[in-house]
């Protein structure tokens, strides 16, 4: 019997800015609304960024996470997975901090240094409303982001002791390889929930081939340790849904990884994402997992254990 699907929904993330999109949320009102939202169309689980609401930059204070967090969690039962990623021009410390106040259920943790090209979308977009969001954009020309066995290393001593469960966001085979050596040190146990991301310039692209490539490897590396889960940015998303639920992997949509929801069509809202995921996965004969599931088939610790 295939298991059934587990949603993530990324609701607003730092890689998009506040001019490319009018209904990407910013202020902790709307990020909460967002996530109930996403949580009502069918998510189980709502990945969760901070921004300033002042001008949107990303904002990895834990006191940006707070108002947001108690929110959600009084209305919805989604887990909440924090993010450790925060933005490539913040250092691990920064970006460990609200996961290691608020003691989510799941954090997420980037496997491996990369290149993270994001300026091809000053192609794109034109006009911004606040000085940072090109230059940050172009300063990606010159951009890797660090993620060493050193910060690793960090961020799981600082967060192993606090229960939670990790979102191991892969972006090339490499970071397989890499997570697989945590795995036999001992610093992470299973069933290890992998995010493997496709098509983001500086990782693995979104080619059919591309997603084999990688449930091969991790097939190999892990066996029956890990639960898969796919990810595609930009108009690769919907596409990477469709192939990752045929091929019994979990997805991930959100505004954080794409804006659109077709050709020229801007995303109104995270819901509508989850929502056509969810259209894609109950036309393929599948079913869509609750939080209940998820928080069953990951080993979380439960939303009474958490520290908001």
């Amino acid at each position: 019997m295939t298991d059934k699907i587990i949603i993530t929904c990324a609701v607003t993330g730092s890689i998009h800015t506040p001019s490319m999109s009018p209904h990407l949320p910013v202020t902790a009102e709307e990020i909460a609304e967002a996530a109930i939202g996403a949580a009502e169309a069918g998510a189980a689980i709502v990945h969760l960024h901070a921004r300033d609401p002042r001008d949107g930059r990303p904002d990895q204070s834990p006191e940006a996470f707070e108002p947001f967090l108690k929110v959600i969690k009084q209305r919805c039962d989604a887990v909440l997975n924090l993010t450790t990623g925060g933005s490539p021009f913040m250092t691990v410390e920064e970006r460990v901090r609200p996961a290691a106040v608020w003691e989510p259920e799941i954090a997420s943790l980037n496997m491996g240094s990369m290149n993270f090209g994001l300026f091809p979308m000053l192609k794109r977009y034109k006009d911004f409303r606040y000085d940072w969001e090109p230059q940050m954009l172009e300063a990606s020309r010159d951009l890797v982001f660090r993620n060493s066995y050193k910060d690793i290393e960090y961020a799981l001593s600082t967060l192993n002791a606090t229960d939670v469960r990790y979102e191991f966001e892969c972006y090339d085979t490499s970071h397989l390889y890499n997570l697989q050596h945590f795995w036999r040190e001992g610093l992470v146990r299973p069933p290890l929930f992998i995010q493997t991301v496709f098509g983001l310039m500086g990782g693995i692209g979104s080619h059919p081939e591309d997603v084999m490539h990688m449930k091969r490897a991790a097939d190999r590396l892990f066996g029956d340790a890990y639960v898969w889960s796919v990810l595609g940015a930009g108009r690769g998303q919907m596409p990477i849904v469709a192939m990752g639920a045929a091929m019994g992997a979990n997805v991930r949509v959100g505004l954080e990884d794409s804006l659109w929801m077709g050709p020229g069509r801007l995303a109104r809202s995270n819901a509508e994402q989850v929502t056509r995921a969810r259209q894609i996965i109950e036309g393929l004969g599948l079913e869509i997992a609750s939080p209940a599931e998820a928080r069953e088939r990951l080993g979380l610790k439960g939303s009474d254990r958490v520290a908001f």
